[in-house]
């Protein structure tokens, strides 16, 4: 029996009640960790911060589906459509492993659902046949009769909406959100106030989402413009030795002159070239000339290759030796001419104009090549041999062959559009190229090759699908990216076994989000180029109505049913700026499907992630969005938890906008890298929304036992659930750092039902400016109602009314140890409980070794007799003296000798026996079953407290 419209329409949505965060957090986390091979990044790895598409399938679904009053069936159907279940994980095991071990899928099955996830293909790699066993299940459940996800949310949609489901994202960004839900089958609106984020988005849809078909005709298109700028570039000749050698790439680096002996000396980093070939480049003194020639060589063994690690530039210092004697040093900044006027930092580098794309004979900074690796067709097969050569005279007249070429066409291509023309304004990001080289044009970041390659396929590019493509090519085509090596690699196992090939190419323009200049890099060929132009996509059929617009989020005008954004918050990446990088190639003569949008980066209207400018910006956004979706519509806002302010920001926004929450989770949804140093932050909270339909008011007095009772209700559902799941056989779903984002959701739930509190129109009070430094009555609303939540977690073993009387650093211990038990490790959950706990520094009672994905507390033989004086905040407390006596039962002190201390150490010892007995049973507990290593032994901690506990309470005073 078909659904009705509207049947569902004032159901509360699943997501409301309930949330698999452990799975869905595994399931985005592998995805997140699939880097190049996840489904949207082919059309430009340069957007970081990509929200899952698992995780958006996720909140989608969650947003539609209902709940009833049999959770555990709810859940087993959401399961279902996540590919989640028992027979989905089998499936999606059998086809990552190997068929000789086919026979071990029963073994991996009882493992952890994160383990399994592991060892598995993620769920939009198995395709429709992963949940063809479903649609009976879910159909007797929800009353549909769909037998695909299409089919399914349109008729969510039209029993909740009277509709297909219109979801709109106003930050569309790389396009993650709006791609999954056009996937899914709703009818999308995607907005952004930058076009490169619209185009990304574009390209999600209508490259990534096209039929074969369409494919088919995008590839021949490509295949026309290959042709056509091949022709020119042979009529050039500027790609080949005469010899079958044909360019694969150019090592180009800076040339400055030494003040003290006036020798030009090459500006390079690392002279390795090849790590695998044990190539470097060596510098051959030439006396009569006073510059150096550069040969290519092969060295013996690692230790040569190592040393040559170390080039001539070396911690912003130039280093040369002439005679191989004598050694000459000098800054970079002193050759620049660095000196400060007033505030401001200055040099005496000339200003590029217009029409430079070299250095002009008499600039500080010149540059030269020095490196050129050519590949050559093999006589047999479609492999190819590859040597690095040194500079020859005949490879400097190609080169000047370019040069020339784009000096006779450099205006005229500017004119046109095929080159950038457009000045680099100055930024947080920008000023780096201006000041650090002297470049005030985009088109300055890019060598005359790199013009000549790009320009010829940018002259020829008129088509929407190329234009998406080129965003790319600029990525991998500029003097912004570095020359990477890399050896084959060698299993772990130590067998000597290969496990990847050797690399040397030049790497990308973004490996992090900043504009770094660079003193060497590496330039492509045309023909390496065609790698990247011609990068395998995978198609995801998508067939729903899509829409992108150039619009800033609070000029929206359409409505829609569901809003799912990830805004930008404190540490966002500055697009506004970088992105200008590809809008300078862009934003003239765009195909005709981009010509109305706007192609600038409009930077004063970027919502930016801190100060007012955000909260107003983020105000007028939302307020914007709640008016235009329906009265049963639904929101979902992601955000990273940065900081102890961002609650109160949101709920100032949630406010002033007019809507209220109704349930909040928290997801893992980054990985480690390299790129960001530290212990980072790796989750996203979510937090659901919808109108705020009544002006209720209530006061701050009777908020207590409102919020009081909503976290108990709250908490209680959640631990019953998971209880009843535990029952069945299954994992559990939650654990304290889930129940903890619960107790603030229903908290917030709470407060922000309400329009006046205290007489105070909270409205008003959210958009009142904030003062630095200064609570507002907001902050001390949302510090009020997060203090409330956190008293209901309270670990087994202890009376709440004891629990409270613990000092909060106690608290967090204590807290901390159970969530270690239950597996969780990651560093954000010690900060969510921290700020929650108000543990200012919580750092001093955590492992030194901890990371991001890897932290924990330090056990008592790290502490040992640290922090028992002095001003912390673990200092003079009974947990401080219980981790001293596990300390000294460790060392074997006799058990008289250390209740002494025990006596000594404990403030009203003969009172807290009971707590200090209690305290050692806990610890005991909670360390006896954790992993040891060789320098983490929590079994000797838990064996220390269990005679401690014993002998605390035997103890005659």
């Amino acid at each position: 029996m078909a659904l009705s419209p509207f049947e569902w329409k004032d159901k509360p949505a699943l997501i409301e009640y309930l949330f698999p965060v452990q799975k869905i957090s595994a399931d985005s986390y592998r995805e997140q960790m699939a880097g190049a091979g996840k489904t949207l990044t082919a059309l430009g790895s340069f957007w970081k911060g990509r929200k899952p598409l698992i995780l958006n399938k996720a909140c989608i679904l969650g947003l539609l589906l209902p709940v009833t009053d049999n959770f555990i069936k709810d859940l087993k159907i959401f399961e279902l459509l996540m590919g989640m279940d028992a027979q989905s994980m089998q499936s999606r095991l059998e086809a990552n492993v190997p068929i000789s071990k086919r026979d071990q899928i029963g073994e991996l099955l009882v493992l952890p659902f994160n383990e399994q996830v592991k060892k598995a293909k993620r769920s939009e790699e198995m395709g429709d046949s992963l949940f063809a066993h479903i649609w009976k299940q879910v159909n007797d459940h929800l009353g549909t009769s769909a037998t695909s996800f299409p089919e399914l949310v349109a008729q969510m949609g039209i029993a909740r909406f009277g509709r297909r489901p219109k979801v709109a994202d106003v930050f569309c960004g790389s396009g993650q959100i709006p791609f999954e839900a056009a996937r899914l089958g709703c009818d999308v609106y995607a907005s952004d106030l930058n076009p490169i984020a619209c185009l990304l988005t574009y390209g999600a849809f209508n490259v990534v989402g096209a039929n074969e078909i369409i494919h088919n005709e995008m590839l021949e298109k490509l295949r026309k413009v290959v042709r056509k700028v091949q022709t020119q570039i042979n009529e050039l000749d500027v790609e080949t030795d005469g010899n079958g050698w044909f360019l694969k790439s150019l090592l180009y680096c800076v040339e400055v002159k030494c003040p003290e002996t006036g020798w030009m000396v090459p500006v390079i980093p690392s002279l390795i070239i090849s790590k695998e070939a044990r190539l470097i480049a060596r510098l051959n003194p030439v006396p009569t000339e006073k510059k150096y020639n550069i040969d290519v060589i092969e060295v013996e063994n690692d230790d040569e290759l190592t040393s040559a690690k170390l080039g001539t530039f070396q911690k912003n210092t130039v280093v040369h030796s002439p005679d191989g004697k004598h050694q000459y040093r000098f800054s970079i900044n002193s050759i620049r001419g660095d000196y400060r006027d007033g505030k401001e930092n200055k040099n005496r580098l000339r200003k590029w104009s217009i029409r430079d794309f070299t250095p002009r004979p008499d600039d500080i900074l010149q540059e030269r090549l020095y490196c050129i690796h050519w590949m050559k067709k093999k006589p047999k097969g479609q492999k190819y041999d590859y040597e690095f050569r040194s500079v020859t005279d005949e490879d400097l007249i190609r080169e000047q062959r370019v040069i020339d070429y784009i000096r006779k066409h450099l205006e005229e291509w500017q004119e046109k559009g095929y080159v950038p023309d457009m000045v680099i304004e100055t930024g947080d990001k920008t000023d780096e190229p201006i000041k650090t080289r002297g470049w005030t044009h985009w088109h300055h970041l890019f060598n005359h090759r790199q013009l000549l390659y790009l320009g010829l396929i940018r002259q020829y590019s008129d088509s929407a699908s190329l234009y998406v493509r080129f965003m790319d090519l600029l990525n991998y085509s500029s003097r912004l990216c570095p020359w990477a090596t890399s050896p084959k690699g060698k299993s772990k196992s130590g067998e000597g076994k290969r496990t990847g090939g050797a690399s040397d190419n030049p790497a990308n323009t973004f490996y992090n989000q900043a504009l770094n200049t660079l003193y060497s890099y590496g330039c492509r060929s045309f023909l390496q180029l065609l790698n990247v132009l011609e990068k395998k996509i995978v198609s995801s059929v998508i067939e729903s109505k899509a829409v992108v617009l150039t619009n800033p989020a609070e000029c929206i005008e359409v409505k829609n049913d569901i809003y799912i954004t990830d805004p930008p918050y404190g540490d966002a990446v500055k697009y506004e700026e970088i992105t200008e990088f590809f809008i300078a190639w862009l934003r003239k003569n765009p195909p005709e499907e981009f010509s109305h949008w706007t192609w600038d980066s409009r930077r004063s209207l970027a919502i930016k992630g801190e100060g007012e400018g955000f909260r107003r910006g983020m105000i007028a956004a939302y307020r914007q969005t709640a008016r235009m979706m329906p009265d049963n519509g639904i929101q979902v806002l992601m955000f990273t938890h940065q900081s102890g302010a961002i609650w109160a920001d949101m709920a100032n926004i949630i406010w002033a906008a007019g809507l209220q929450v109704t349930a909040a989770w928290y997801v893992v949804t980054e990985t480690d890298s390299a790129l960001r140093q530290g212990a980072n932050v790796k989750g996203t909270i979510i937090l659901i929304l919808r109108k705020r339909h009544k002006i209720k008011e209530t006061f701050r007095d009777d908020l207590g036992w409102e919020i009081e009772e909503a976290v108990k209700e709250q908490v209680d559902s959640l631990v019953g659930l998971d209880k009843s799941v535990r029952a069945t056989g299954a994992e559990g779903l939650y654990t304290d750092a889930d129940l903890q984002m619960a107790g603030y959701a229903a908290a917030l739930k709470v407060l922000t039902a309400y329009s006046v509190i205290d007489g105070k129109n909270m409205v008003t009070e959210a958009e009142a400016p904030r003062v630095a430094g200064k609570k507002t009555f907001v902050d001390d609303l949302i510090e009020f109602a997060v203090q409330t939540a956190v008293q209901f977690l309270v670990p087994t073993g202890f009376e709440p009314g004891v629990w409270k009387q613990l000092q909060p650093v106690e608290r967090f211990y204590l807290k901390m140890a159970e969530v270690e038990f239950q597996g969780g490790k990651t560093l954000d959950n010690y900060q969510n409980f921290a700020k929650a706990f108000k543990v200012v520094h919580f750092d001093q009672v955590m492992s030194d070794a901890s990371r991001a994905n890897a932290a924990r507390l330090k056990l008592s033989s790290e502490f040992k007799s640290a922090l028992m004086s002095g001003e912390a905040e673990i200092t003079g407390t009974p947990l401080r003296a219980i981790l001293f006596g596990l300390y000294e039962i460790i060392r074997d002190i006799d058990i008289d000798e250390v209740l002494a201390h025990l006596m000594d150490v404990c403030p009203n010892y003969t009172a807290n026996k009971g707590l200090l007995a209690t305290m050692a049973d806990y610890l005991a507990q909670k360390r006896q079953d954790l992993k040891t290593t060789k320098n983490f032994r929590p079994d000797k901690e838990a064996q220390a407290a269990r005679i401690l506990a014993e002998a605390i309470r035997n103890h005659r005073l």
